[in-house]
């Protein structure tokens, strides 16, 4: 699995986010910007993305390190 397709399946499990995925095959860091976190604890926002990667994170991901922002937190710290 590449990192093109870790941004893609969380791109559509979560339309109009921003994603950025690096990583070298096995290892990645995944920054998601999206609306659908708010509201929500940085474990749900976590949860979230895990369960847009579905049976990829069990089977074809061995690390993900997640950063995961609000609209409005993003605005913050760019």
């Amino acid at each position: 699995m590449n990192a093109e397709e870790i941004k893609a399946l969380i791109e559509c499990a979560m339309p109009g986010s921003i994603v950025n995925v690096e990583g070298d095959g096995t290892h990645f860091e995944a920054i998601v910007v999206s609306s659908e976190f708010e509201g929500k604890g940085l474990l749900e926002q976590h949860q979230m993305v895990y369960i847009a990667l579905g049976e990829s994170m069990r089977e074809r991901i061995h690390a993900l390190s997640l950063k995961t922002y609000t609209p409005d937190q993003w605005k913050r710290i760019e």
